[in-house]
This record gives structure tokens, C-alpha cells and sequence, in this order.
């Protein structure tokens, strides 16, 4: 079972839309067993997926608490791909779990219990390095950051690697899988220089498939869809694929 975090202490680059149509790309035309995981307390990528949040008998807090299996509280989404969801309750999670033992091991174990289940889990994380990022970086195989080309990028990827470094310690096996463009307009002056900045700092850890500026990602979520039911034709879609299946080349390499 391969566990990919998919982290970037900034907000609005692109995690949730990575996660779920990552997720589905690899369950429905990859015909891998996925498990989508939101840790993020918004509930985005449970919302995306059809889910109220709000009206969750479960959610990943119940499982990071104790009170519940992954088994009793995720969703199947379709043959292949289900959900252990998320919502408002995980933001008492740094308080709930700053006194445990063990805090920075909660979601490994709970993850433990279903390594035979799937093929791929995809942590959808939330923006900030707390707690819940910590425990998703210690619980993965991997870590995939979207970035929006743009020129704070450059900054922040630098605090991405020292907290991968850090975490290391607890979880040796961690690799950075990879980082994916986003929001990328090739007719922008600034999306192609911070693209080449970034290229030539981190090599072939960037991806060479870049995700385009467009509008089916936006709203598809809305419609509780996916990009590929929502617009199967769009940049979007297409994109998606194309880094599906250099995921899976590396991930499997």
C-alpha cells in the first residue's frame, strides 16, 4: 500500500482537486483500490465527492480519537475508490491530541488496519504544518506538492523541504515524490519563469506534466463531480490523466 501526502502549507494551490481526481484517475481507469483521505477540517474534498460533511455519523477525527474504525466511517464512492471524510471537528485536533502519547503516530495506525485493503491513499492535507500534517507525513510512503506558479512558491517549497528533513526522523522511508505546476498559463511571462526557477532547483523531482489554468477544475467540485464526469474534454481532464499516469511510474518504480 502505497500513501502519498499531498501537502503545501499554502492554501489554494491545488491539494483537494489533486486528491480526488488523482484518486479517481488511479480507481477508475488504473483499476486500483484507493482510499481518499481529507484531513483537512474544511471537508473540501468530502464536499467535492458528493459528501455533507456536516451530517457524518464519523469522520476521520473519530478515527484519529479512537471511537471508530476506517472501515465504520468511510464512504465507497464507486467500485474501487472510497473516502474516510472529514469535517469541522478536525480542528479541535491539535488540542484533542497535543496531550496522547504517541500523538504523531495516530493516522499510521489507524492506516495500519486496512494495509491489505488498497492499493494507494491519497492525504489531502490541510494548509499549515501542525499536528495533522505531521501525522500524514509520517504515515506516507510519499509526498506530492502542488504548487501554483507564482513567485511566493519559490519561498515557501523552501519550508516544505525542511519539514520533510524534520520528519524524517520519525519516518525515514519518506521520499518527496514529486512537485506538480499549477494553475499554469503558458502565455504568462511569470508562470514560465518561476516554471524554469523551479526546474532548475529542483530537477526531476518536478513533474513533468503541468496542470493548466481551467475552469472545469473550479466547477467541477460545485456539481459534486469529478473533472472526467464534469468535462471529460477539458484541459483539466486531460492533465489529470496525463499525471495519473506519471504517478504511477514513480510511485511504482
Amino acid at each position: 500500500m502505497y500513501i502519498c501526502a499531498i501537502a503545501n502549507q499554502k492554501g489554494g494551490v491545488g491539494k483537494t482537486t489533486t486528491a480526488h481526481n488523482l484518486g479517481v484517475q488511479l480507481a477508475r481507469n488504473a483499476k486500483k483500490r484507493v482510499l481518499l483521505l481529507d484531513l483537512d477540517a474544511q471537508g473540501n474534498l468530502s464536499d467535492a465527492c458528493g459528501l455533507d460533511p456536516q451530517t457524518l455519523e464519523y469522520t476521520v477525527f473519530d478515527v484519529l480519537a479512537g471511537n471508530a474504525s476506517i472501515a465504520e466511517a468511510k464512504s465507497t464512492l464507486e467500485a474501487g475508490l472510497d473516502i474516510l471524510p472529514a469535517n469541522i471537528r478536525l480542528a479541535e485536533a491539535e488540542l484533542a491530541f497535543a496531550g496522547r502519547m504517541g500523538r504523531e503516530n495516530l493516522l499510521k495506525k489507524a492506516l495500519a488496519s486496512v494495509a491489505g485493503e488498497y492499493d494507494y491513499v491519497l492525504i489531502d492535507c490541510p494548509p499549515s504544518l501542525g499536528l495533522l500534517t505531521v501525522n500524514a507525513l509520517n504515515a506516507a510512503n510519499g509526498l506530492l506538492v502542488p504548487v501554483q506558479v507564482e513567485y511566493y512558491a519559490l519561498a515557501g517549497l523552501a519550508l516544505i523541504r525542511q519539514t520533510a528533513d524534520l520528519v524524517r526522523d520519525l519516518n525515514p522511508d519518506l521520499e518527496i515524490l514529486g512537485l506538480v505546476l499549477t494553475f499554469f498559463d503558458a502565455r504568462k511571462t511569470l508562470n514560465k519563469d518561476v516554471a524554469a526557477a523551479l526546474a532548475d532547483e529542483w530537477g526531476d523531482t518536478l513533474f513533468s506534466t503541468r496542470i493548466r489554468d481551467n475552469v472545469s477544475l473550479a466547477e467541477a467540485p460545485s456539481n459534486g463531480q469529478d473533472v472526467y464526469r464534469y468535462r471529460k474534454n477539458s484541459y483539466g481532464a486531460k492533465d489529470y490523466a496525463a499525471l495519473a499516469e506519471e504517478f504511477l511510474k514513480r510511485s511504482e518504480g
